[in-house]
């Protein structure tokens, strides 16, 4: 990459971010317009040299031409009926989940020059107000974070032609939308595999909603990998991603199972609602009590001690989510593109 990054007094063009970033034009567009072809190398180059230059890209012009609107919506779906002032929108922002969704999505769309608009659906009447907004074109396209297997919104996405990916594998294999996800129900292997080799029999788990995909893979994955492990007694209490469900969840099983030995939560927030449970009935961890989680959040690093847990790389995911979104949107044509990541075991003093 070239040293010459003084900003032009005029505006910046896309011939003087190629010089900056020692590219040809072709590149910069390929970038600016989200290609997924582009080696990373090359693209964080261009990504430097949009900040150094200060380009923008000359949005009016180009819609009038393509017909866009340089903006993609961020859905997020909730399925019950909650309002705008209950604990659904106070989840969503308190969840370190969903910081990282964020922040892996504009990683990619804002060299772009696309924005990213937030819009909720948590009831039927929201649903049907949104869905009409989209097909009225007021966005290229969509990313949707769906929280629950009967939500009607991938199908109406689907069916509407509107470039679209969603966050986690739909519910019905066939349906033709993109998606992109973790394996959850290997993530899940590793934690029952890493509490089996450290010896632990007497084990549970905190699952999340089982009205969720990733809640009931999550259980499921840990389950198979117990019993090929010879375990087949696991006692589960369901719980709900939230920290005060951890602990709520928590302290029922502790009733079920006052035994326990080991112990998988499905989120590493639920973990930090559950620990201090297992601190105030007299429990150490991780001598009494092993225990691992799943995200590889920041909540894991506030647990005390520090959570084992199975990592997604939630910002990759998301970034591919993104670029995914913009390949659809520059060629409708594309078919849809899934993607599964990856999960890994990062230890900690938990276990």
């Amino acid at each position: 990459m070239s040293s010459d990054a003084t900003p032009p007094a005029r505006p910046a063009t896309l011939e003087d971010v190629a010089r900056v970033a020692g590219v040809s034009r072709a590149t910069v567009s390929r970038v600016i317009n989200g290609a997924a072809s582009v080696d990373p190398a090359l693209r964080r180059a261009v990504e430097r040299a949009v900040d150094a230059t200060r380009y923008v890209p000359n949005r009016a012009a180009r819609s009038l031409v393509t017909r866009r609107t340089d903006s993609v919506a961020l859905v997020v779906s909730e399925s019950r009926d909650l309002t705008v002032s209950s604990p659904f929108v106070g989840r969503m922002f308190s969840d370190p989940h969903f910081g990282r969704v964020v922040s892996g999505l504009l990683e990619v769309l804002r060299p772009a020059g696309v924005q990213l608009m937030l819009m909720l659906a948590d009831d039927d009447a929201s649903c049907d107000r949104l869905v009409g907004y989209l097909r009225q074109g007021h966005v290229d396209g969509v990313v949707l974070i769906s929280q629950h297997a009967a939500d009607p919104l991938p199908e109406l996405l689907a069916a509407s032609c509107l470039p679209a990916v969603l966050a986690g594998r739909p519910s019905r294999p066939d349906l033709p939308i993109g998606s992109v996800d973790v394996d959850q129900a290997a993530g899940a292997a590793l934690a029952a595999d890493h509490l089996m080799a450290r010896g632990r029999r007497r084990v549970g788990t905190i699952t999340g909603p089982l009205d969720m995909p990733s809640g009931r893979n999550r259980l499921d994955g840990f389950t198979a990998a117990a019993a090929r492990n010879g375990l087949g007694d696991v006692v589960s209490v369901e719980g709900d991603f939230t920290q005060g469900g951890g602990a709520v969840a928590m302290t029922a099983l502790l009733q079920r199972r006052p035994d326990l030995d080991g112990v998988f939560i499905a989120s590493d927030l639920m973990a930090l609602g559950a620990l201090p449970v297992l601190h105030r009935s007299g429990r150490s961890v991780p001598d009494d009590v092993a225990v691992v989680g799943f995200d590889d959040s920041s909540a894991a690093l506030a647990c005390e001690p520090q959570l084992t847990t199975v990592r997604q790389p939630v910002e990759a995911m998301a970034a591919e989510m993104a670029r995914s979104l913009l390949a659809r949107i520059n060629d409708p044509q594309q078919p849809a593109h899934s993607r599964v990541f990856d999960p890994e075991l990062v230890v900690r003093r938990s276990s």
